[in-house]
């Protein structure tokens, strides 16, 4: 079963990689930090590239929020994020299009046997330059450990997850996500995560090699 899914993710992958002549790179940092028993800070900064070297930037998005835990498995957010958005290959060191965003998402989740199930529901709107958007996305993610009964400290599992994007008006679908990667937590509170992200985007599609780092903190913490 391991070494099953193991090979078909690298054979998925290598399908991606073939099937397209130009892949990006996001490079992405997620942490959540606990500020007190119910509350904690969402933390994210994703530098995300126009080829799969770190070289050419196409969007840096850094979003932030506050996380409100109803169970250990269920929480609510409200929060705000940046995006700056640079053209291919331009010469401009700022960016061309600009984006400042409030969000509000709900997730929880859930688990069957040895798969956790993650469902997020996510609202945005949209301050772009002069026009006003606003967005539903709906992410199911599964992870499925491999060397280990659970998701813990030592274990490699397995993360996939199809994102659905929807737009309030006109083109109604805005994108979908299609993701399968690799995770390894390293300790309690560190996992690393890489795989690959394939991006439909109404009539364009492109395949994205992703690195993540989650690195979570407790402040609420206080020193004896």
């Amino acid at each position: 079963m391991k070494k099953a899914l193991c090979i078909g993710l690298l054979f998925w992958g290598s399908m991606f990689l073939g099937a397209q002549n130009d892949t990006g790179n996001w490079l992405m940092y997620f942490g959540t930090n606990k500020i007190s028993e119910k509350f904690s800070i969402h933390t994210e900064a994703q530098y995300r590239n126009h080829t799969i070297s770190p070289t050419n930037v196409e969007q840096l998005l850094l979003r932030t929020g506050l996380n409100y835990h109803f169970k250990p498995n269920t929480s609510a957010t409200f929060g705000y994020a940046y995006i700056g958005n640079y053209d291919y290959e331009s010469d401009r060191k700022s960016p061309e299009v600009e984006e400042h965003r409030i969000w509000q998402q709900f997730l929880t989740s859930n688990t069957i046997g040895r798969v956790k199930f993650e469902h997020r529901y996510r609202l945005e709107e949209r301050y772009i330059e002069d026009d006003f958007k606003m967005r539903f996305r709906y992410r199911l993610m599964l992870f499925i450990p491999i060397n280990r009964p659970k998701i813990e400290t030592g274990a490699l599992y397995l993360g996939v997850y199809d994102e659905l994007f929807i737009n309030d008006k006109r083109n109604f679908f805005d994108r979908n996500r299609l993701y399968g990667g690799f995770g390894y937590q390293y300790a309690e509170n560190i996992h690393i995560q890489v795989g690959l992200l394939r991006q439909e985007v109404q009539t364009t599609a492109k395949t994205f090699l992703q690195f993540g780092l989650i690195f979570n903190t407790d402040l609420s913490k206080s020193e004896d």
